[in-house]
């Protein structure tokens, strides 16, 4: 059998496919693609037909233009695919803003026949999704024990969170989770079953459908327990130098979850927004934070941290990263 050749053209996509122990396998990645360590070596295959270094707001007029004229926002680069020689390309069906489409990898596959590899199109909408992909790598690799190992795993881990969560409580918090600042963008697809599983009250977005958008209005009035900005593409200082502009809104500092000091900053870059092994540490995160009496705070300055006045910045453009899942 001959040894499979890899392309990945999706973050999740790379971290499932190491996580499954076919990282040496790996031939060329998406430029979005950061981890595991070592995967940045690999040669880049796509490209953002957009400034990614803008602020929320520039970002996603970049992108609505393109949209409108039905372009894509990404590029693949088809030759530079074509001299690797992939057997497998993995890539994603979800969302045309989050990563390269299937569209696009089709026509860049158009005419390899008899060459053409196997192509693998994940597309979570929730967490069952996120197992079934995972599994559906696993089986199309030869390997579907291990798809089954690493899911059993995830699963054993998450219910254990969500079992210590529930304990008991007569009440939970009540979250806003923020996929997106400006416009604002509640959170949707597996982020509502995953503050559910943490043990808080989901406000905005449901489980396996798109993200919403949401307006200040509706948000100030639900006046939530708990807010998590987790912007789709953001590092925490990304997130930290955009916060400013919901800050500057309108009643801000009269929030409950303001005045509480509960207004957290999650990692979507590479964790929240990323459908791959490691939304086992996104539910750990969030329930470190809606529960610091039950769960320490293990990954507090890698995966979320507190908004404070004091280490809040004013909002401006900074280095972009990915945008797996954006707009989902």
């Amino acid at each position: 059998m001959t040894p499979a050749r890899i392309v990945s053209l999706l973050p999740s996509a790379t971290e499932i496919v190491a996580a499954l122990g076919f990282q040496s396998r790996l031939v060329g990645r998406s430029h979005e693609c950061d981890f595991p360590s070592g995967v940045e070596r690999l040669p880049v295959c796509t490209a953002p037909k957009i400034d990614v270094s803008g602020s929320s707001e520039e970002i996603h007029r970049d992108i609505q233009r393109l949209l409108e004229q039905a372009l894509s926002v990404y590029r693949v680069d088809a030759a530079r695919l074509r001299g690797l020689s992939p057997t497998h390309v993995v890539t994603q069906v979800q969302c045309e803003v989050c990563a390269v489409s299937l569209d696009d990898v089709e026509d860049a596959l158009a005419d390899w026949s008899p060459l053409k590899p196997r192509l693998i199109a994940l597309s979570s909408k929730d967490l069952e999704d996120v197992f079934g992909d995972i599994e559906r790598v696993a089986e199309a690799l030869d390997a579907p024990e291990r798809g089954r190992t690493l899911v059993s795993q995830m699963r054993r881990r998450m219910d254990a969170v969500r079992k210590r969560a529930g304990g008991g409580r007569s009440s939970r918090p009540r979250v806003a989770a923020i996929e997106w600042l400006s416009p604002l963008m509640a959170a949707g697809n597996w982020i509502p079953e995953m503050v559910a599983a943490a043990g808080g009250e989901n406000l905005f977005g449901k489980t396996g459908v798109h993200s919403p958008w949401l307006s200040w209005e509706q948000l100030r009035a639900s006046n939530p327990d708990v807010m998590v900005l987790l912007p789709c593409g953001f590092s925490l200082d990304r997130v930290r130098d955009e916060a400013g502009r919901l800050a500057a809104l309108p009643g801000w500092e009269t929030l409950s979850a303001v005045e509480a000091g509960r207004v957290y900053l999650a990692d979507g870059n590479q964790y929240f927004n990323r459908p791959g092994p490691r939304l086992v540490e996104s539910l750990e995160a969030l329930a470190q934070m809606l529960h610091p009496d039950l769960f320490a705070g293990t990954l507090e300055g890698i995966a979320w941290a507190r908004l404070s006045a004091a280490g809040m910045r004013s909002a401006g453009p900074s280095r972009g990263e990915g945008f797996e899942g954006a707009h989902k």
